[in-house]
């Protein structure tokens, strides 16, 4: 997988020569920064075009992305109103001498020189592609600028937020002093905000290198195109207003063909959809973790029921964990990538994932990108899987259209999609057929959560239901340590608290796995395997709570805080099927979707609200001291399955003690090995 690329901005800005950069007069109140000196002045944010007037960034990287998705075909251009001579030849040239993009001698464009050099291709069709493609970016001038503003004016861009920058420090220490005033504390009335560029670049010793390094750090976002629409349904809800009842739609909707990657498929009415679907002729192929055992003896079985229905079912050697759906999809056909529809989150299609657990599900349309890297990776699965034999007549479709050059031409900084795939090799067993093996040191999701989690400046937000990763909880323990002021909090599923002693003999286990351990093999198995880090964590001093809601866990009544989702400065998220465990790094197909703020506002506004109201789940109503008093009272039965609520370590290790108080038989061998009938307890 191809490493990212920096932001459009640093590379904008990293191209422009130093003389650019020198001290200047920026324009004041216009919100746009031009900078004199330079011949004639210059737009720190424009580049020239062959006309001689300027195209931002953001409309540069927008008309790129455009002529070169494949979804860009001639009559899109003739909507646009290019010309036939120019847009055959901006097609020829994108899709190289064969005339099929996505073969190997494609030539995407990778500057508007490259595309102005096209046969009949001027300055006047040149704006046609830039209007149409970059109508969203109007004001990225103003952004930069008062993103630059809005960092520096923020109270958690301390000292050692700029020094970590890498701002000098005679001016780092100017800058916060100008702004916090004569007294220097923020947030008193002798403050002086920074109103514009120019007044950042008065304080001494802000030169143009640091003029250069904030502009590049706080503005790296702007511009963004947000390609298509995302939209997240959270559960629980009524089932009317769930996931679910909006799957349903989309399969009833499809036209052609639906790629369907699941772990668990249990919904009645999405089963009885689906099975409708196949009947009007949509093509159906079914990667189905439970498949794997079904496939030992079909009869009966929901994967026998599917391939009855005309739907071809397969498995993998390996937990296929995904919940993703891509509906008429670039299954054969790459142009489609920019109308098809795709489905990917946290819930499973099951009644309980729609109505009793915390999920999200992301419904998402016309972003190639996600959609070329989700099929990419359905085709990587589905042609190293294993068949259910049961229904033969169903024909095998086998297809590989997406490779790295369909990808890199749509490749955006709004969005992206990482997979645990990454971490394993495929082969032919001669025993097995077609089979995953993990390759050993490769982390492929964890390590770029750890850079996302490295990155922050003001805050990390965790919802998950489990914290079973040593990468990532060492990325967060150190964050903490090295940024006191960061706000970290770590939102966990009732199943993740454990006891201070449950974590020393964890620990104890992991110190003799390792005096045992005779290899860096055997090493690395010892620290990856299931360790809960909940408690290091509040033992470190960030801020744990759980959804709690039961003394003692099980599946069966567990209401499950199962999102996996995580806000980095509360303007990316980064959600999917990844479990933050070891687990799910090196024994699971999983994915992790990124989505940038600057691209999809609403989209990371709806998780903020959404963590905001789970980290107070119950708390406003007293509902902890309200249960606390019930169990204490010393009347009736004690219950061990109560109304959620969200809880810090201490407040549920003193529930947990308080039920244990009232009623100790919670601790008998006959709770502990039957707990789906004990959900009361009798003094």
């Amino acid at each position: 997988m191809e490493g990212r690329r920096p932001p459009l901005l640093l590379r904008v800005l990293s191209s422009l020569p130093l003389l650019l950069l020198a001290p200047a007069l920026w324009a004041c109140g216009s919100g746009l920064g031009t900078l004199e000196g330079a011949a004639g002045g210059r737009d720190l944010f424009g580049i020239a075009k062959s006309d001689g007037t300027g195209y931002s960034p953001c409309e540069v990287s927008s008309t790129l992305a455009f002529v070169n998705d494949p979804a860009t075909t001639e009559t899109v251009l003739a909507e646009v109103g290019v010309s036939s001579r120019a847009r055959r030849g901006i097609l020829s040239h994108r899709d190289g001498p064969d005339g099929v993009f996505g073969t190997r001698d494609d030539d995407p464009f990778d500057d508007l020189e490259e595309l102005d050099a096209v046969p009949y291709v001027g300055p006047k069709t040149i704006e046609l592609l830039a209007t149409h493609a970059g109508g969203h970016c109007a004001g990225e001038g103003s952004c930069r600028v008062d993103a630059t503003l809005s960092f520096l004016n923020d109270p958690t861009t301390t000292v050692e937020v700029l020094a970590e920058l890498g701002v000098y420090a005679p001016a780092r220490t100017r800058l916060i002093a100008h702004r916090d005033g004569p007294d220097g504390l923020f947030g008193t009335g002798d403050d002086d905000p920074y109103d514009s560029l120019a007044e950042v670049d008065a304080v001494p010793y802000v030169g143009p290198a640091t003029l250069d390094l904030l502009v590049r750090h706080a503005s790296a976002a702007c511009g963004l195109a947000a390609p298509g629409i995302v939209e997240v349904v959270f559960s629980p809800k009524p089932w009317g207003q769930s996931h679910l009842a909006k799957v349903t739609q989309w399969i009833g909707e499809a036209e052609s063909h639906i790629d369907v990657a699941m772990y668990s498929l249990r919904d009645g009415t999405v089963i009885q959809a689906l099975e409708a679907a196949a009947a009007r002729g949509v093509s159906i192929r079914l990667l189905y973790e439970k498949a794997s055992e079904d496939r030992k003896d079909p009869a009966g079985t929901l994967s026998a029921r599917l391939e009855d229905a005309g739907i071809e079912v397969r498995w993998i050697n390996k937990i296929m964990h995904h919940k993703f759906a891509i509906f008429d999809g670039p299954r054969a056909d790459l142009s489609a990538a920019g109308t098809a529809r795709v489905v990917s989150g946290s819930g499973n299609w099951s009644y309980s994932a729609g109505t009793r657990y915390d999920e999200n599900t992301l419904f998402i349309e016309g972003n190639p990108e996600i959609t070329l890297r989700l099929q990419d990776e359905f085709e990587l699965l589905w042609n190293h899987s294993r068949p259910v034999v049961w229904n033969e007549s169903i024909p095998s479709l086998f297809t590989d259209v997406v490779d790295d050059a369909a990808i890199a031409a749509v490749d955006t900084q709004a969005s992206h999609a990482y997979f645990t795939s990454a971490n394993f090799r495929t082969y032919e067993s001669s025993r097995y057929g077609p089979t995953f093996s993990r390759v050993r040191g490769r982390n492929e999701i964890a390590d770029q959560i750890v850079a996302e989690i490295a990155s922050a400046t003001q805050s990390i937000w965790i919802a998950s239901g489990h914290l079973r990763s040593r990468p990532i909880a060492e990325a967060l323990l150190a964050a903490h340590q090295a940024k006191p002021n960061l706000d970290i909090r770590i939102l966990l599923d009732n199943q993740e608290f454990i006891s201070e002693g449950y974590h020393n003999y964890q620990q104890y286990k992991l110190q003799r796995c390792l005096d045992d351990a005779r290899s860096e093999a055997e090493i690395e198995d010892c620290y990856d395997t299931g360790f809960l880090f909940s408690f290091a964590l509040h033992q470190a001093g960030v801020p744990v709570r759980f959804k709690a809601y039961a003394y003692r866990w099980h599946y069966r009544y567990a209401v499950q805080m199962h999102h996996k989702y995580i806000l980095i400065d509360g303007r990316k998220v980064l959600t999917g099927s990844y479990n933050l465990s070891d687990n799910a790094e090196h024994n699971t197909m999983e994915n992790l979707l990124v989505f940038d703020g600057a691209a999809y506002p609403q989209l990371v506004q709806d998780f903020v609200d959404n963590f905001e109201a789970l980290w107070e789940l119950g708390r406003a109503e007293g509902r902890y001291e309200a249960f606390l008093a019930e169990i204490s009272d010393g009347v009736g039965p004690v219950p061990i399955v109560f109304e959620p609520m969200t809880l810090t370590y201490e407040e549920f290790d003193a529930l947990k003690a308080a039920i244990r108080a009232a009623c100790p038989a919670v601790d008998s061998d006959d709770y502990k090995d039957d707990p789906e009938n004990h959900t009361t307890c009798y003094p």
